[in-house]
């Protein structure tokens, strides 16, 4: 008897991993023709509007080759997919980096892109989306790191920016204010006007 249920047991073993592999086959090739289909019509959509789109970019999620105009970018924020992926909070609140050890360290990685690619398994709020443009003409993706107390820029150790994009976000943020896209409050000062013009000098009202 033990030689004909072994026997029987390694017929319906076979049987099952035939039939997983075969499932496995078909779901992969499935999940393919729908990928093929939605870069398909994302093509299209991208051909429609007049921008550049390659396969490679679409294929790769860290392939950051693609140059994003600023005027999708603005587009992005209002939109419904932006909405769902970040809600209310801005781009830098669900953000947590990963480090070695109990304690963060003082500074970010230097940058998350490399020869136009992510090269890190953690990239920086900004890096980790290719839809958010640092462009002085985008104000509401700039005010998001602004405090509104100060209307300083915010510190990359509370926001988690690597130090590339820290730095073209200050530079934006510079440009955005000399062009006049940014409001900010010139600090008020008193002088006495005696230390430079004498005691007998009076103050115009």
């Amino acid at each position: 008897m033990l030689p004909i249920a072994r026997g029987i047991y390694s017929g319906l073993a076979n049987i099952t991993r035939n039939s997983r592999a075969a499932l496995h086959t078909a779901s992969a090739l499935r999940c393919k023709a729908e990928a093929a289909g939605e870069e398909k019509d994302a093509t299209e959509s991208t051909e429609g509007d007049g921008e550049d789109n390659s396969s490679g970019s679409a294929s790769d999620p860290k392939d950051r080759s693609k140059l994003i105009p600023v005027e999708t970018s603005i587009r992005y924020l209002k939109s419904a997919a932006y909405k769902q992926t970040y809600g209310e909070d801005f781009v830098w609140t669900q953000y947590r980096r990963n480090h070695k050890g109990m304690y963060a360290p003082r500074k970010t990685r230097k940058q998350c892109i490399r020869q136009n690619r992510i090269t890190t398994g953690n990239p920086c709020p900004i890096c980790r989306d290719e839809y958010l443009v640092l462009d002085y003409r985008n104000t509401e993706l700039l005010e998001q790191f602004i405090s509104p107390y100060s209307g300083d820029v915010l510190s990359y150790s509370k926001t988690g920016l690597c130090q590339k994009s820290h730095l073209r976000l200050q530079v934006a943020v510079q440009q955005a204010r000399d062009s006049g896209y940014l409001t900010y409050d010139v600090p008020f000062r008193e002088y006495d006007y005696n230390e430079y013009y004498g005691q007998g000098h009076k103050q115009k009202a």
